[in-house]
């Protein structure tokens, strides 16, 4: 195969004259002649069966990105939106309201629960008005008791000391009062934060939802006794935001800034691309790993987007307008990438080329092709499939 051979020999050559040693010499491959160039070129007839099934396109520049990092991740809630319910006291479940997968409202009930705890706050608050109100009565006595002795001072009747002594204990009345009425206050704000209202005694405590969104876990059941308070009931998420969490390795981090807007693909749904903007980068390098973590923050409306769904963040940095080509066109070689450019009406040669990264408009051509080139975007092997 003559012109396979040459072909191997003029890339072979290209990509020694292009690459020199570390202390910038040429490498000592030969040059190819004038004539051993020609000679790799391919001519073919007119009436040529292989002339047929050949597509010849001409090159043009695209804008495509330089640096594209693309980093694998997985949705996640927000964490700033996700309620863990907790039991307000100790007490027995009487009855469930959600289950898993229900949508609630904020404020909505969730559960009851019998509890003692809801008659001693009860009991507290009518302790607390009545106290009150013994300490208004000492307020009212006492001031009447120092107008009375006032007066009476006014007129000579008694001694001034007992006009000072009815004043001291107006104020430790009035005292006495404002204590009893912070007493109620506290009282009244217990009550309101079980959910109960002044009055009966036999009331239950109602736990309702503390946010919209819908019950991703439920671990209590009616007629349970539960004595510990830091164990979650049931797990609330709003999910009309979530983030995808992704590793971004640590040589690219550079690439990715707070606010920016990214793109998002995830394997549930391979033909579409969703966009996000970046709310957090981590402070910290994972050691094991040596990436970063990077949040998106994700628009999710619909709810089509679940924790723990896989896909990858894709963000595009350095755009530039460079020529283009379709990865059909790109021939792999033992000397590198090269493509086949049509001199004239059935005259070829390869060029050796420098890629860049694939992207949706093509691959794409860093040196090797101008503007306007015509290449062979289909069936470029058959040009130098001569025989031998």
């Amino acid at each position: 195969m003559k012109a396979r051979n040459l072909l191997l020999l003029l890339i072979s050559a290209t990509y020694a004259c292009t690459s020199g040693s570390s202390t910038g010499e040429p490498a000592a491959d030969p040059v190819p002649s004038r004539a051993e160039a020609d000679s790799a070129r391919v001519e073919l007839g007119p009436n040529s069966p292989q002339l047929e099934r050949l597509s010849i396109e001409t090159v043009l520049r695209a804008r495509v990105p330089l640096d594209v990092v693309v980093a694998p991740g997985r949705i996640e809630g927000n964490p700033n939106r996700i309620s863990r319910v907790l039991m307000p006291v100790p007490g027995r479940v009487r009855e469930v309201f959600a289950s898993v997968g229900q949508a609630v409202k904020a404020g909505q009930p969730l559960l009851t629960i019998e509890s003692p705890e809801a008659s001693a706050a009860l009991s507290a608050l009518n302790q607390a008005e009545a106290a009150r109100s013994e300490a208004r009565a000492a307020v009212a006595k006492a001031e009447a008791d120092f107008d009375r002795i006032r007066d009476l001072v006014e007129h000579r009747a008694v001694a001034l000391k007992e006009q000072v002594a009815a004043e001291a204990a107006l104020a430790q009345a009035r005292a006495d009062l404002e204590r009893a009425e912070s007493g109620v206050m506290e009282a009244t704000r217990r009550i309101e934060i079980l959910g109960l209202r002044p009055g009966g005694f036999d009331q239950q405590i109602t736990v309702s939802a503390p946010l919209p969104g819908k019950v991703l876990e439920v671990a209590v059941a009616p007629g349970e006794y539960r004595n510990d308070t830091g164990t979650p009931l049931m797990v609330i998420a709003d999910l009309s935001t979530v983030y995808m969490t992704s590793a971004v390795p640590e040589s690219q981090i550079r690439l990715v800034h707070l606010g920016e807007q990214v793109e998002v693909r995830l394997d549930a749904f391979p033909d579409e691309v969703f966009r996000a903007r970046v709310a957090l980068i981590a402070d910290v390098v994972e050691s094991r790993t040596r990436t970063i973590e990077v949040r998106a923050e994700l628009r999710n409306p619909l709810g089509r987007f679940r924790p723990e769904m896989f896909g990858r963040m894709v963000h595009e940095e350095s755009f530039a307008d460079v020529v283009v080509a379709p990865s059909e066109a790109i021939i792999q070689d033992a000397a590198g990438s090269f493509v086949v450019r049509e001199i004239a009406n059935g005259l070829f040669e390869p060029v050796l080329v420098r890629t860049g990264r694939p992207g949706a408009a093509g691959i794409p051509i860093l040196e090797g092709l101008s503007e306007g080139d015509r290449i062979v975007t289909r069936g470029a092997a058959l040009v130098f499939r001569q025989p031998s």
